[in-house]
């Protein structure tokens, strides 16, 4: 875990970048896709198939500790633009590392991923399928539940919807 005085110089460190797939650099995408299996495969014990085919077309928001000496990913998600097939935006993937929970880092990345979809996509509204233990934290940035629960690799989860800002 990483201490009280070592977060708040990683809380000044933060480099918070936000991508399309082919503008990632091999190792952005490397710590993304590491980072993802340490929480979704590793700590929440889902066995699932991470690389689906829709990294190419989302877009990457993640955050680097540039003050940490291996830089690691802190917090990510993945944005998709609206479609014919999907006419809402959407948010998926939503992750902070372990070592960086409890210190608004989550709150920090939600704000960052709703600016960038109202900045890309104006006046679309957010879906997003939210694991169902976190449905107050989404209801905080205006998200309301409109289906489920249903089981999403063995964990409950909820489909919320956010309309535009």
């Amino acid at each position: 875990m990483i201490s009280l005085y070592r977060m708040k110089d990683a809380m000044e460190t933060l480099e918070w970048r936000c991508k399309a797939f082919a503008e990632l650099d091999t190792l952005e995408l490397y710590r993304v896709l590491e980072a993802r299996c340490a929480v979704f495969v590793v700590e929440q014990r889902c066995v699932y198939a991470d690389i689906d085919g829709l990294d190419v077309e989302a877009v990457h928001l993640f955050a680097i500790d540039n003050g940490a000496p291996d830089q690691p990913l802190v917090a990510c998600a993945r944005l998709f633009a609206p479609t014919e097939e999907e006419p809402l935006a959407q948010i998926g993937r939503v992750l902070t590392a372990a070592q960086y929970r409890e210190h608004g880092i989550g709150r920090m990345l939600m704000q960052r991923a709703l600016d960038e979809v109202a900045r890309r996509w104006p006046h679309t509204p957010i879906r997003l399928n939210a694991q169902q233990y976190l449905r107050a934290f989404y209801e905080s940035f205006g998200f309301k539940r409109t289906g489920g629960p249903y089981l999403e690799d063995g964990i409950p989860h909820i489909e919320m919807r956010r309309a535009p800002r």
